[in-house]
């Protein structure tokens, strides 16, 4: 059975793993891996996971033009199957890339795992005060975009991110269980 979890470095060498999976090079969303962190070595993945509680821990201040974010990590038993991240605000990056980022590892996908695990972010934004986000896919995503629209997501738009183009899907979010 599937859990969400906090990044943690009991993880390391499972995480290695899933980012194998995905390919050398390859972005993994929901993550909030930057292109400066070093996770090879268990002294940078500890740094890096440090960074990421540091980011979504409410007494630790967030730089200028920065918002909080949650990030957890869809885990069974010892594999790391994705992650996903919660942005708690709005500010320019929010704007193109969305309250909530995620990804499945290769390997795991086609289970309904980022489903679940968006609906439970979406019971974590609701607790946090947030009844709308903004979720954002790749145009050709059509998996990513099945799996926002189960959860009710709305399209507002497509736009060129610079990066290319996604489509922008507002999700209203309520009481978990209404």
């Amino acid at each position: 059975m599937p859990e969400l979890v906090a990044p943690t470095a009991r993880l390391h060498a499972a995480w290695l793993e899933a980012r194998d999976d995905w390919g050398p090079g390859v972005h993994e969303d929901g993550f909030g891996l930057l292109p400066s962190d070093e996770v090879d070595s268990p002294d940078g993945f500890a740094a890096w996971v440090a960074r990421l509680a540091d980011e979504s821990d409410p007494a630790k201040a967030v730089g200028a033009g920065q918002v909080r974010c949650t990030y957890r990590w869809i885990v069974e038993g010892d594999l790391v199957l994705g992650g996903i991240a919660l942005r708690h605000g709005f500010n320019d990056f929010v704007l193109r890339a969305g309250h909530i980022g995620y990804g499945v590892r290769p390997s795991a996908r086609r289970r309904g795992l980022a489903t679940w695990a968006l609906g439970r972010m979406l019971d974590e934004a609701w607790a946090l005060g947030l009844d709308r986000v903004l979720i954002v896919c790749e145009v050709d995503n059509v998996a990513s975009a099945k799996t926002i629209e189960r959860h009710g997501g709305t399209l507002e738009d497509t736009r060129d991110t610079g990066n290319g183009d996604v489509r922008r899907y507002w999700i209203k979010i309520g009481e978990p269980g209404a």
